[in-house]
C-alpha cells in the first residue's frame, strides 16, 4: 500500500448516507474517494495541498 492505511474512513458527517467521501492517510498523503464509486478516481494530496483544499471547500470556493 506504499505506506497508506488500508482502511478507508467514511466521513462522520455522512449520517449513514452513501452520498459522502471516504479518506485514508499515510506516507505523508491524504487520499479521498467517492463512497458511491469505490473503484473510481482517487484524489491524492500532500499535507499543504490538503489543507488548502479543505479551506477552499469551507469557503465555498469550489462550488
Amino acid at each position: 500500500m506504499n505506506g497508506l492505511t488500508q482502511d478507508w474512513k467514511k466521513s462522520t458527517r455522512s449520517n449513514g448516507s452513501d452520498s459522502c467521501v471516504e479518506a485514508r492517510t499515510g506516507d505523508g498523503r491524504v487520499q479521498i474517494r467517492d463512497s458511491k464509486d469505490r473503484t473510481g478516481p482517487v484524489l491524492s494530496f500532500g499535507p499543504e495541498s490538503y489543507d488548502s483544499f479543505v479551506t477552499a471547500l469551507k469557503a465555498g470556493a469550489l462550488a
